[in-house]
């Protein structure tokens, strides 16, 4: 077995994968969706053991669905660098949406690559100018 565990996986999603402010979806809530959207019966109580490691051998179906759910892909649950690569970009999304610049990014993503230049170094001038002034953020 790879370095982290299935239930240490899936406990990083509950806690990583849910909107701004919200706290993160119940057992049944994820089952009830899998079930629903998916058409993958699986209990919230089957949820519970694999996040709590008192189960720690899903069928691909399982972590299929699960992942889907959370938006990440399958190899997560399989692949120890895949699950660091998506924790990294879980990170960073959270990141951007915490400092409230998911607007700019989400705009910034329909822009050339010369515009995002151009919009990358205005973003450095007003941190710099903020930076020194009086009161600023000194960092």
């Amino acid at each position: 077995m790879g370095a982290f565990s299935i239930a240490e996986k899936l406990d990083r999603l509950f806690r990583q994968v849910r909107p701004t402010g919200q706290a993160e979806p119940s057992y049944m809530t994820v089952a009830e969706a899998i079930r629903s959207q998916q058409g993958v019966p699986i209990s919230h109580t089957y949820i519970w053991q694999l996040r709590t490691g008192r189960r720690d051998n899903p069928t691909v179906q399982h972590l299929t669905a699960l992942a889907r759910y959370f938006g990440v892909p399958v190899s997560y649950f399989l692949d120890d660098e895949q699950t660091r690569q998506v924790d990294a970009q879980l990170a960073l999304l959270r990141t951007i949406r915490d400092a409230g610049v998911t607007e700019i990014a989400l705009r910034a993503a329909d822009v050339s690559p010369r515009g995002r230049e151009t919009i990358n170094e205005l973003i450095r001038k007003v941190w710099e100018a903020e930076r020194d002034a009086p009161g600023g953020t000194g960092g």
